[in-house]
């Protein structure tokens, strides 16, 4: 028997012969588990043209059908700003010709009692019946029009006006504002031109 440095028995070590079979019982192991695991024949190719095309024209389809919704869930929106708009500027023009009506808003005789602009109601008017004839204000902005093009307009100059004397079925301008309404062409998605609201 050979003899160590230290003079006892010399012992080589091996490896034990279960480690030399391990990689191919690891495959079969793998293989059991996973069954769908492969290794395709291409490598590390990626895709094919034909798969990424099918995935382009699909992705396409799905894009095609979400942009009108968008496009609807934005005209929602904008119609949904008209009407709070209408509403705040009709509200304001309003309380302007009853405090006109109570005496508190000096108007002339041949004066209907509504405020000659838009920009009266946010500006303010001097309340006649306090003495010390502080203002009254009916609106803190004017609203913008959403359907106007030209951000440069001011938001007052964006509404159509009509006056106390022009008809309902052919507004115009005049010496006061009796109503507002969308100077837009379009149509609403309830059929109604956005001019009539």
């Amino acid at each position: 028997m050979d003899q160590g440095v230290s003079g006892g028995p010399l012992v080589v070590a091996q490896r034990p012969a279960r480690a030399l079979h391990m990689r191919p019982r690891l495959g079969a192991i793998l293989g059991a588990k996973l069954p769908n695991l492969r290794i395709s024949s291409r490598g590390s190719a990626g895709f094919t043209l034909i798969e990424l095309i099918v995935v382009v024209a699909i992705i396409a389809i799905l894009a095609s059908g979400l942009l009108p919704l968008a496009e609807l869930a934005a005209q929602r929106s904008r119609e949904q700003e008209l009407r709070l708009g209408l509403r705040e500027i009709r509200t304001a023009i309003d309380a302007y010709k009853q405090a006109t009506d109570e005496g508190r808003v000096m108007k002339q005789a041949d004066q209907s009692g509504y405020p000659p602009s838009l920009d009266v109601l946010v500006s303010g008017v001097p309340d006649e019946k306090t003495p010390d004839k502080r203002k009254i204000y009916f609106l803190r902005r004017v609203p913008r029009d959403p359907f106007s093009d030209d951000a440069n307009v001011p938001a007052d100059k964006t509404w159509g006006l009509r006056s106390y004397q022009s008809a309902p079925d052919d507004p115009h301008e005049g010496d006061d504002v009796f109503d507002v309404y969308s100077k837009s062409t379009k149509r609403g998605l309830n059929g109604t031109a956005y001019k009539q609201w």
